[in-house]
């Protein structure tokens, strides 16, 4: 805590002295009103917030592994049977089939004939076979030629060069797990000791990452290529640690491929880098300012905003948010049946969306969440429902 400085003794001050010390207390005094004003305004801010609803996967952009989940009830134990018809397919070409006959009858002890009994049941076990890794040692002998003199030393075997001991198969299966099953380096290395026999560190796992990178330049290539010439782009992007830094995941959803960019920037420069002087037709986003004005036009992600609604229904706003949440529920379920509506009919949509957007936009929140969102759709209004009459568009950057 701040402490006060000691009284000046006012008797031995003069009138200088004294109206110097005056005009220093009231400029301290002007600039502490102005930090009480300042307190106050911040104070009722959150004041205000304290009533409002918490953000969940539902109303924003949080992630659902983030969320609530409530407990679900116990669910009753039911008996276990067989029922016909249900069961694992019988595996077409078996490596082994075992005939199991019965010798004599369990009643009786009659000895049996193999034309007395006839198949009743087939069932299988399944087993992975032992998993052991192929060592292959390469010895290169050599020596000194007789004739000549020169020293030399036997040819490289095809396909077993120096360099890392670990083969095509250990790569392909360490690409495989790291990047499909996002297994991270520590337990990847557990696993190939535990599982396969192998000893590889993280180091090494490192490398091999590394020394194989280069043979996916051409596919990642072609994949850009893909995307950038797309007449429709979704995207959106997300954060990523590198080397214990925050950067970004940036995703570009095309026709028929998807890239993913991780940079250290958020900024617009990332997909103008890609993109280049390349402008597809139709560009699906959130409204980050970076995803905008890389595409002749632009279609909103209505996922995003119907989050944003619900946040403002949650956080009672009941008089525009409602009848918006509506409004965009009815404008994705004519998007999910567009393939069997005519243009015309489409269009008939698209009118009667923008007719019901101007009366919703006449209305007047006073709920703070409800004009901020009032002023949000008075911006973007000509970007909610491109999708209605353009057919390939989704109406969200996660298609």
């Amino acid at each position: 805590m701040t402490q006060l400085p000691p009284l000046p003794d006012l008797n031995r001050l003069s009138h200088a002295e004294k109206d110097a010390l005056i005009m220093a207390l009231w400029t301290r005094l002007d600039e502490a009103l102005a930090r009480i004003d300042e307190l106050t305004a911040w104070v009722a801010e959150l004041e205000a917030k304290l009533g409002e609803p918490p953000k969940t996967p539902d109303n924003s952009s949080v992630p659902p592994s983030r969320g609530d989940k409530p407990n679900q009830p116990p669910r009753r134990k039911r008996r276990k049977g067989r029922r016909p018809g249900v069961g694992r397919e019988l595996h077409p070409d078996p490596d082994h089939i075992v005939e199991a006959r019965a010798e004599t009858c369990p009643s009786c002890a009659t000895a049996l004939a193999e034309g007395d009994q006839k198949l009743q049941s087939v069932y299988e076990r399944i087993e992975l076979p032992p998993i052991k890794p192929i060592v292959t040692q390469v010895r290169l002998h050599g020596g000194t030629c007789r004739h000549c003199g020169q020293t030399f030393t036997a040819p490289t075997p095809a396909g077993l060069g120096p360099g890392s001991p670990f083969g095509s198969s250990i790569e392909a299966v360490a690409v495989y797990l790291r990047y499909c099953h996002a297994i991270g380096f520590e337990r990847l290395s557990a696993l190939f000791g535990d599982v396969f026999g192998v000893t590889i560190s993280e180091g090494a796992l490192a490398n091999l990452f590394k020394r194989i990178k280069p043979r996916f330049d051409d596919q990642a290539a072609d994949i850009a290529r893909r995307v950038i010439e797309s007449a429709i782009v979704c995207s959106d992007e997300t954060s990523a640690r590198v080397e214990g830094r925050n950067w970004w995941e940036w995703v570009f959803l095309g026709t028929d491929a998807v890239l993913h960019v991780i940079q250290p920037s958020r900024g617009k420069k990332v997909p103008q880098a890609i993109f280049g002087e390349r402008r597809p037709a139709v560009w699906v986003s959130d409204l980050l300012g970076a995803q905008q004005g890389h595409a002749e036009d632009w279609q909103v992600c209505l996922a995003h905003q119907l989050r944003d609604l619900q946040y403002a229904i949650d956080a009672g706003d009941d008089i525009l948010a409602p009848p918006m949440k509506r409004i965009v529920l009815r404008a994705i379920a004519i998007g999910k049946r567009r393939d069997r509506l005519r243009d015309s009919t489409l269009r008939h949509y698209r009118a009667d969306l923008d007719r019901r957007i101007d009366a919703v936009m006449k209305l007047r929140p006073t709920n703070r969440h409800g004009i901020r969102l009032r002023k949000r759709f008075a911006k973007i209004r000509d970007n909610l429902f491109v999708f209605v009459t353009e057919r390939e568009v989704p109406y969200t950057n996660m298609a």
